[in-house]
């Protein structure tokens, strides 16, 4: 099964050496969350960085190695600084895990989000710890919403709820930063009753359980009560803000 969590936020200019900071935790600690996906007997995360053309590339994940990454990304791209610098790692363990990491994170730009999502690509029956890898790139990242997701409730999100693709929206494990969480009303029912807070982010948001594991009409019902409670109503266009 291939999952992706996924985080989102508006505007929020960062220097390279602390977006580096925030790739290294994010790493180090999903690394931690599923040894078993280690390249190595050790369980060490072997990662290699895609480019736009030519070979994927060995790439360290110490923060000085990171921190040359990003800005060499960023000199490849017009307009780094509105836009965010784009990196894309990927690493293969034992059969059938693959762990693939994008985002395009430190932007201005006050019409497109900024984000990290991983996909985490894992053999059948392995277990995986969604709330912790939701609560990991959470802490790391301090986004404004995110969820733990398949295609199939992206699909059903957008064809079913009509949401949009950059819409505020949670999955099956969703997040959401304390102004959203604020907002989060009683009664919006789940699988097993009324979706609430599980638990706290350190710097602030909660994680809440939605549903389980690929339940997508579950999921796509629960999106569609806290669309119209206001949890996920969207930033403001113009965004003048990362977080609502």
């Amino acid at each position: 099964m291939r999952r992706v969590v996924r985080g989102f936020w508006g505007p929020r200019e960062e220097p390279v050496e602390v977006l580096a900071g925030r790739w290294r935790a994010t790493l180090e600690r999903f690394a931690g969350l599923l040894p078993a996906a280690g390249s190595g007997s050790d369980g060490v995360w072997a990662w290699q960085q895609v480019h736009a053309a030519g070979r994927a590339t060995g790439l360290r994940t110490d923060e000085r190695a990171l921190t040359a990454a990003l800005r060499a990304a960023g000199e490849a791209e017009a307009w780094p600084d509105r836009t965010g610098c784009a990196l894309r790692l990927v690493t293969k363990g034992g059969p059938g895990w693959k762990i693939e990491a994008g985002g395009r994170t430190g932007g201005t730009s006050d019409f497109l989000l900024q984000a990290m999502m991983i996909g985490v690509g894992s053999p059948d029956g392995a277990v995986i710890p969604d709330t912790g890898l939701l609560t990991a790139l959470a802490e790391s990242w301090e986004p404004d919403f995110g969820g733990v997701t398949d295609d199939d409730v992206l699909d059903a999100l957008e064809y079913d709820a009509e949401f949009g693709p950059d819409e505020p929206a949670v999955g099956w494990v969703g997040y959401l930063s304390p102004g959203r969480a604020a907002l989060l009303p009683d009664g919006v029912d789940g699988p097993d009753g009324p979706v609430a807070a599980c638990g706290e982010v350190r710097g602030g948001g909660v994680i809440l359980e939605v549903a389980a594991p690929g339940a997508v009409e579950d999921v796509v019902r629960a999106n569609v009560r806290l669309r119209e409670a206001g949890v996920l109503r969207p930033l403001p266009r113009p965004m003048d803000r990362a977080v609502l």
